[in-house]
């Protein structure tokens, strides 16, 4: 019963496939190889659209590499408050822009509230020589509570952020589990929906270790090259992890696999309402839950060997505590019911 993270388990054996074949016979390297290149074109059928991708190793970097390349160092970031970019990147998105600053933005269930972010603009003016100036929104779907925006949200943000002429970035670490909850195209929830750069997650929904930083205007990404290899994130050997976005992408796996994933959480949600001591945090979308539990509940869920992560939230107390559940590709529905067994019992 291991709902610590996504990244906590393994790769799915259709990439660890991919991989094997890559591994045969030699091949130009940084990224001269056929596999890279077909990644280009793959992922233009994927988003119906011209882009320029960059397959890098981590979130952290494309998310870094991404904002740097939107942001001048005297520049400013929206993002929410909670969002990856600000609270868990170590400063990344700072350092490798030369110091452009993050601005958080508050919301409900991890999403910008459209009323904060044009107050948020509005104490920042453009032009004024004494504050950072208005960049980039940075958006996060899924987001970190486990919410997706709607396409009708996201167009609301997008469109603040076009009045002001900021550019628009959007960390999809779990972009595919927003992508199948929406049920609507990948084109639909990026450039459509006035995204110019995307960070596409791979590594959280069964990938060894690949994300990939997509620009939808590639005269964007003129110096990316550049960044990524001063970052330490050209890869040598690059065909390993775009082999791992070929496969990802091949025969809609990416899809397939957070599909389960979502099923997986909304199983243990719709489980987790029906007992009366728990109390679910925010609403389930894609593959996180947050939920309050009694402090005992919790204890006799380690004790039968469930793992978990806690996760403060106002309202907490000493009878009660809010624990992070998050499922993955390779969830197994045994799991789900076993932890809902205990937690009734």
């Amino acid at each position: 019963m291991i709902f610590t993270s996504d990244n906590a388990f393994g790769v799915a054996p259709e990439i660890l496939d991919a991989l094997a074949r890559a591994n045969e016979g030699a091949v130009p390297s940084y990224g001269g190889d056929q596999i890279t290149a077909r990644i280009q074109t793959r992922f233009a059928e994927v988003f119906d659209h011209e882009v320029a991708v960059f397959p890098v190793a981590t979130g952290t970097a494309a998310n870094a590499l991404a904002l740097a390349t939107l942001t001048p160092p005297h520049g400013a970031v929206f993002c929410h408050a909670h969002a990856h970019v600000n609270v868990d990147e170590c400063g990344a998105p700072e350092m490798f822009s030369g110091g452009a600053k993050l601005v958080g933005i508050a919301g409900d269930g991890g999403k910008i509230d459209p009323a904060a972010l044009e107050a948020a603009m509005a104490a920042l003016p453009a032009g004024v020589v004494h504050n950072v100036q208005p960049s980039t929104l940075s958006i996060t779907q899924s987001t970190e509570a486990g919410g997706v925006y709607t396409l009708d949200e996201l167009r609301r943000l997008t469109g603040i952020a076009d009045e002001r002429g900021l550019h628009v970035h959007m960390d999809g670490a779990r972009f595919a589990n927003a992508l199948v909850a929406l049920q609507c195209s990948p084109a639909e929830m990026t450039w459509k929906a006035g995204v110019d750069v995307l960070s596409f997650g791979a590594t959280k929904n069964g990938a060894l270790a690949a994300e990939a930083v997509i620009f939808f205007d590639p005269a964007q990404a003129a110096d990316f090259a550049f960044r990524r290899k001063r970052a330490g994130h050209l890869f040598s050997k690059m065909r390993f992890v775009s082999a791992q976005l070929e496969a990802y992408l091949e025969g809609d796996l990416w899809l397939r696999n957070a599909s389960h994933a979502n099923a997986m959480a909304k199983r243990l949600a719709d489980g987790l309402a029906l007992v009366n001591a728990a109390r679910l945090q925010t609403p389930v979308e894609a593959n996180e839950i947050f939920v309050r539990l009694p402090r005992e509940m919790l204890k006799r869920l380690r004790a039968a060997g469930a793992d978990f992560h806690p996760w403060p939230m106002e309202g907490d107390d000493g009878e009660a505590r809010t624990v992070r559940l998050v499922t993955s590709f390779s969830t197994r529905a045994d799991d789900v019911e076993q932890f809902l067994k205990v937690v009734s019992g």
